[in-house]
């Protein structure tokens, strides 16, 4: 999405210190970044049809990108249990966001728009500097694009 389209959504920016050590992992979350940003904006213009479409992207990208850390977490002996159990919470979060929004039928009063905005920018910070960061130490031992194998 163009810049000048974004004008007054601050969004999240990519910065190499967001990065975990794995291209696979980083990838996926700079695309989460560009969706949540991208749905923050038609928040804020409450472009309900818009942002249905954003939230099917958005939902099936956060399962994309949670099988993906798992796979790799798996592969390089990370523990993951607890990091799992945080990813199924926030599936869930985003289902019930996601119908509360819907249920509304894009007629949110201006502090629903701005907490589901916040949300999505808050939990993918959090995800990253909080929990996936916690893997990083175990990746930088590893090739930075490294992929495990499909079978072992």
């Amino acid at each position: 999405m163009a810049a000048e389209l974004m004008e007054g959504v601050m969004g999240i920016l990519w910065t190499e210190q967001l990065s975990v050590g794995n291209a696979i992992i980083d990838s996926d979350h700079k695309e989460l970044i560009a969706m949540i940003n991208g749905a923050e904006y038609m928040i804020k213009k409450t472009d309900s049809s818009a942002l249905s479409l954003a939230f099917d992207h958005i939902e099936h990208w956060l399962r994309v990108h949670f099988s993906n850390e798992e796979m790799i977490a798996q592969a390089v002996n990370f523990s993951f249990a607890k990091h799992k159990l945080r990813h199924e919470t926030m599936l869930k979060t985003f289902r019930l966001m996601r119908g509360v929004i819907e249920g509304k039928n894009g007629a949110w009063d201006k502090d629903g728009a701005e907490h589901y905005a916040e949300f999505l920018s808050d939990w993918l910070t959090n995800h990253l500097v909080d929990e996936d960061m916690l893997m990083k130490p175990v990746l930088e031992s590893y090739p930075y694009d490294f992929r495990p194998a499909l079978h072992p």
